[in-house]
This record gives structure tokens, sequence and C-alpha cells, in this order.
């Protein structure tokens, strides 16, 4: 079942997205060498409350945590803890926002300190793919569409992208239908009608495409340990250009500050 969403439903997820990007850009302003990923899962879920919401992820299917902080080759997932940032890492910090009753999702790799060229390279194309599928997420093309246009630029700058994580219907859940594939064909898929709000979230490899759940059920890694990206913004079909709910501003002014 695919629940389309009235304007004033998109208004709250609206609302919920802006409390979500200002949450990552707090988390955003403490990212550097030497902070633990637990301080940051604090940071996050403190300025949640503080704003009358509450963070998605916290107890969802169990999951103990506010963020999801995935490290180098862990692609997402991970459990904040005791992991110490340091010069040359990179981290995905995954973050939901519940407020008046909706969802709103979205995640971002940070680089810590200076990263090798490749790495740079990876966080900038899967940064740009994510733009790239959320240019096809407009009234008229079908699902597919998203998918395959986030796989080909991908592909093209030489990285991999992970077939068993997808992204996401959102509102109400935290995970609606239709599920949001980083790969596919154009041409197939649902057709996209204004209203459907989507978690659009590619996952990109450095090295390849294959991927393993750590023992914790929850951490997802590469299986060659080769470093992964991972962007997501929540954004609603219209007519001619989507719409992006959610914000990296907040992040941005943080990473220049």
């Amino acid at each position: 079942m695919i629940f389309y969403k009235t304007e004033e439903e998109i208004e709250l997820i609206r609302q919920s997205a802006l409390i979500l990007g200002k949450a990552h850009g707090e988390v955003a302003s403490l990212i550097k060498e030497g902070i633990t990923t637990a301080e940051l899962d604090k940071r996050a879920e403190e300025f949640i409350k503080d704003h009358g919401a509450q963070p998605s992820f916290l107890n969802y299917n169990g999951f103990p945590y506010s963020l999801c902080i995935s490290p180098n080759a862990v692609v997402v997932h991970g459990f904040p803890g005791k992991h110490v940032l340091k010069e040359g890492d990179i981290i995905s910090v995954d973050c939901g926002v519940y407020y008046k009753g909706y969802h709103s999702d979205s995640a971002y790799t940070h680089a810590i300190g200076n990263v090798s060229p490749e790495v740079e390279k990876l966080l900038t194309v899967t940064k740009e793919s994510l733009a790239k599928g959320i240019e096809k997420a407009v009234a008229g093309n079908r699902l597919g569409d998203i998918s395959y246009q986030i796989q080909q630029y991908a592909e093209a700058n030489g990285f991999s992208v992970v077939r068993e994580l997808v992204g996401h219907g959102i509102g109400r859940n935290l995970h609606e239908a239709p599920e949001v594939p980083n790969y596919g064909k154009r041409g197939q898929g649902i057709k996209l009608q204004e209203g459907l709000v989507l978690a659009i979230e590619p996952m990109i490899n450095l090295g390849a495409k294959s991927i393993v759940q750590e023992d914790d059920g929850w951490t997802i890694r590469t299986r060659d340990k080769m470093p992964s990206a991972h962007f997501e913004h929540t954004v609603v079909i219209r007519k001619g250009k989507a719409e992006v709910l959610t914000t990296f501003e907040y992040i941005e002014k943080a990473k220049k500050a």
C-alpha cells in the first residue's frame, strides 16, 4: 500500500525535516579528530528532544541509538560507541526525526581531516548520485528512472552500488512502500505521482558491491573492507522538479565555521 500525502501532511514532514537538518548541523559542528561517535549520538538525541520531537531510530525494531554512525567500511546501521574519530576517517551520519506524527530521514558522509583522493572522489560522486536521482523524482517518471540514474552515475565513475539496501517511502511510518533501489532499469516500476514522499539514499562502495552483516545484527559493512559512502534526502514528488524536504544547509555551514 502506497500512501500519497496531502499538502498538510507534507508540511508536517517539512517541519520534521527542518529539525532534522538542524540536528545534523549540530552533529557536524562537533565532528573532529578525538571525539567519540557516542558523543555525537548524545548531542543529536538531546537536540531533537529539546525541539519537541523524537529520534526516529531510537528503539526502532530494537535499535538502541538515535544515530546510525557508520565509519569507513561500514555501509549503514553502525552503532555509536567508543570509536574515536581520527584523521583520514569517513563517517556516515544517518538520522531520522519524528514530529507531530511524521518522520523525516537523511544522511551525510563526513571526511575527518584529509582523506585520500579516491575516497574524496567517492564522497563527491555519492552525493552527486543522490542529486542525479532526485532529478528523476518527478511526476510521470517511473521509479526505475531514479534507480537507473543513480546506478549509471556511480558506476560510470568506477564505484559499485549496494544492492541489498534501498531507499523507501516515508511519512507516518519511517519505512513505507515503495522501496527505492539504487540500481535498476529506466521505465520500470510504479509511475511517480505527486504527493509521494520518498527517502532516496545511495549507498556506494569504493570496492566491490558485496556486503556482510556483523554479529550485532545491525552493522552492515563491505565484504572487502573498502570504504563506503551514504547520502540521503527526503523528497516529495512534484511536477517538473522534486521538492527536497530535508537539507544539508546546516551541515555545510558547520563545516565552514
